[in-house]
């Protein structure tokens, strides 16, 4: 009972027993600690629709959306000194057509999801897991000297972003699509303790995230397709001005004939006029 063995099974099993009720009070930490973040600002900027390959040998075409957008977003509020790294990533939700014909609610739970960009941000005491240059290293490491915590680093601003990904449909058609948003995300990855997502709701001390949400928009037709709707634009307005002109001369001609049947019967009433005249002082 007293063995070397029973004593190293109760000291592990104190130590143990330790470290959990410590990570658990350091899990629990999180939920006192406020989160409010904000984001002032997210839109589209430029959006195009190309045509391209899923793959270099494939023979078949789809259609590719490119958005670029801008991004004001203070997320500071979720770095604690638990925080391990924030993963932050925009997407592209639209309702499905059948959503769309039967007046479904719009943003509430969309039926097309897809990550058009991410990004990793790395608390202060997690940048040597970070897969960055050596130049971004050393500024991460100036910017968080003595410091456990970096609020700085959870301020996004992005101008005119090229997206990561290029976002299609597995049906290969997404151009001219309605009812389009950007969403921001965050997931908070802590040290110890649970992953957590942004949330739809405030929960204690947490709050919901703030804006997040773009405006809703439309893909544009794809570059050929729109060409050639601006070349049947441009031979419509063409044939149009042409019927006005055509109308127009139809018009100045007909004015023309009314005067001249204007003067022939004016010439026809004069000599009306001045022929009994005539008659009578013969």
């Amino acid at each position: 009972m007293h063995s070397s063995l029973v004593r190293l099974q109760n000291v592990f099993g104190l130590f143990t027993t330790v470290a959990f009720v410590v990570a658990a009070l350091i899990a629990a930490s999180d939920f006192i600690t406020p989160r409010a973040p904000t984001v002032g600002t997210l839109k589209t900027t430029n959006v195009q629709v190309v045509n391209g390959r899923p793959h270099y040998y494939s023979s078949k075409k789809e259609e590719y959306a490119i958005i670029k957008f801008s991004l004001d977003a203070d997320l500071s509020s979720l770095f604690t000194w638990n925080t391990k790294q924030v993963f932050v990533y925009v997407t592209a939700e639209w309702p499905s057509s059948s959503t769309a014909k039967n007046g479904g609610a719009l943003n509430t739970t969309a039926d097309n999801q897809a990550v058009i960009w991410d990004t990793i941000i790395t608390a202060p005491s997690s940048d040597h897991l970070a897969n960055i240059g050596p130049a971004a290293m050393k500024k991460l490491r100036k910017s968080a000297a003595g410091k456990s915590i970096d609020p700085s680093r959870g301020k996004l601003t992005l101008k005119n972003q090229r997206p990561k990904y290029q976002i299609t449909h597995p049906s290969g058609k997404i151009a001219e699509t309605d009812d389009v948003v950007l969403r921001l995300h965050y997931n908070v990855q802590p040290w110890v303790g649970i992953l957590t997502w942004n949330q739809d709701r405030d929960f204690g001390s947490w709050k919901r995230l703030h804006g997040g949400l773009s405006k809703a928009f439309t893909l544009p037709a794809t570059k050929k397709k729109a060409a050639a709707e601006a070349e049947k634009k441009k031979a419509a307005a063409a044939e149009a001005e042409k019927k006005k002109k055509k109308q127009t001369q139809q018009q100045q001609q007909q004015q023309q004939q009314q005067q001249q049947q204007q003067q022939q019967q004016q010439q026809q009433q004069q000599q009306q006029a001045t022929t009994p005249a005539g008659a009578s002082r013969s």
